[in-house]
């Protein structure tokens, strides 16, 4: 079986080939990414506009994780996916499996245990896009209201929960933005219009369209590095986030060896 994980910048792709190198026996459990880093080498693979950098197994290896940095936003990381997907297609080896995975804002929320602390991992119930659509005077409207398109990609309940078990990560909604929330306000805004958002990101959503257009399941998995609201570049722990995305990959890696072939696809 074959995996596209789909960062938005090399920080990200490198932490999660460094966990998904070397899966642990805890499953990622409060692995840090130096934990989770094992020697090995990683083979780089071109395709049109992008390179896939794949961690080379230490022997036999069902499994391959195929990881690509796209670019920042849900327009780049829909054309990233877009393109490695068709690839594999062409090839003869499709994928089973697109995961966008990174770091994001986590949302602090109203029911007890249910926000996502700095550190902490997320794993998509649903990946949102919480702002496409319009403008009105009664407020804003997801395009679905204007009888266009989607706002919501599910990925496979079952996976979802085999990997968040593994990583010990909380799941709920993945929300899509094109642009950061920067103030409380904002935040409540979101958290009001979906009430399971657990984080925010700017990638999901577009890697979920293209896996959608190619027939195939999606996951998101966000490593929180900062409270999503008020900008406060000293709050940000990008660092532990990266730690973290490490972590969560090995787990994801050991998620996916141990779940059987119709998890993958169920929803």
């Amino acid at each position: 079986m074959r995996v596209l994980v789909v960062t938005a910048v090399a920080a990200e792709r490198d932490a999660v080939v460094r966990g998904a190198s070397a899966p642990g026996a805890d499953g990622g459990r409060g692995r840090s990414a130096a934990a989770a880093q094992a020697p090995g080498s990683v083979v780089e693979l071109a395709v049109p506009g992008y390179v896939l950098h794949r961690p080379a197994p230490s022997g036999p290896e069902p499994l391959v994780i195929d990881v690509l940095a796209a670019g920042v936003g849900p327009a780049a990381a829909a054309a990233g996916t877009a393109t490695a997907l068709a690839a594999a297609a062409l090839s003869g080896s499709p994928y089973g499996l697109a995961v966008s995975a990174g770091i994001g804002g986590g949302f602090a929320t109203p029911a007890p245990g249910r926000g996502a602390a700095v550190g902490s991992v997320v794993v998509a119930d649903a990946i949102v896009a919480a702002d496409l659509g319009a403008e009105t005077p009664a407020g804003f409207v997801p395009v679905t209201d204007l009888g266009f398109g989607t706002v919501e990609h599910l990925p496979p309940a079952a996976l979802v929960r085999a990997v968040a078990e593994t990583a010990g990560a909380q799941r709920g909604d993945v929300l899509t933005v094109s642009t950061v929330t920067g103030s409380a306000e904002r935040a409540a805004a979101l958290v009001a219009a979906r009430p399971g958002a657990l984080a925010e990101a700017m990638e999901g959503f577009g890697v979920a369209e293209a896996a959608a257009a190619h027939g195939v399941p999606v996951l998101e998995i966000r490593a929180v590095s900062n409270p999503v609201g008020p900008r406060d570049r000293a709050a940000w722990r990008i660092g532990d986030a990266l730690e973290a995305l490490a972590g969560a990959s090995a787990a994801l890696r050991e998620a996916l060896r141990a779940a059987p072939a119709e998890t993958w696809s169920a929803a």
